[in-house]
């Protein structure tokens, strides 16, 4: 069957399509279904959880929407990330890097426990939470007793650690930063920084 539409004819249906009219049931096909499916979003009946992007120091605020209402036999699943409007810091704006954050959270490769490799093996081990916790608190003694100066070269009580440094994220609050600077400097550490001077 050929369809034949004059200019005008086709002027017309042209506009009553672009207004939203019913032209496509004119020609047999029913948009009703289609229109309902549109209709409904993703996020319908998903949780928000404000949250910070993770990557630079701006510290953007989003929204993560996640399906699952908390129900024993329910996994929580995260379906969509975006800017957080309310924020006086990016009013709902995300950069390309913030705006593929579901990338980053929902990710096949992501690593969802500690893993070790030790000094000169080939292999990575996987840890409990409990052996990474103290595999840590005895590296961060060790390293602070191997290189812990009380007196410089002058004489001056100086009670520093050059074993390592540390650096804050940009994404934690002011609160943590303060708490985190408190526990370094207690530790003696001298290299302090934050991402967001980097």
């Amino acid at each position: 069957m050929t369809l034949e539409l004059s200019r005008r004819q086709f002027l017309q249906t042209s506009v009553a399509a672009a207004t939203g009219g019913a032209v496509l049931t004119a020609y047999g096909f029913d948009a009703t279904a289609a229109a309902e499916e549109a209709g409904q979003l993703k996020i319908d009946r998903a949780t928000e959880v404000r949250s910070v992007c993770p990557y630079c120091a701006v510290g953007c605020s989003m929204i993560a929407y996640v399906l699952g209402d908390g129900a024993a036999n329910a996994q929580p699943t995260l379906v969509h990330i975006e800017g957080d409007p309310d924020s006086p810091v990016n009013a709902g704006t995300l950069c390309p890097k913030g705006a593929t954050t579901l990338q980053l959270a929902v990710n096949d490769r992501r690593a969802l426990y500690p893993m070790y490799r030790a000094p000169r093996a080939t292999e990575w081990q996987r840890l409990s939470w409990d052996e990474a916790l103290d595999k840590l608190a005895r590296l961060v003694k060790d390293g602070r007793d191997r290189h812990f100066t009380t007196v410089d070269d002058k004489g001056r009580t100086v009670n520093r650690q050059t074993g390592f440094a540390f650096l804050g994220g940009a994404t934690i609050s002011n609160e943590e930063g303060y708490y985190a600077t408190k526990m370094m400097r207690a530790l003696g550490t001298v290299y302090l920084e934050q991402q967001a001077r980097v």
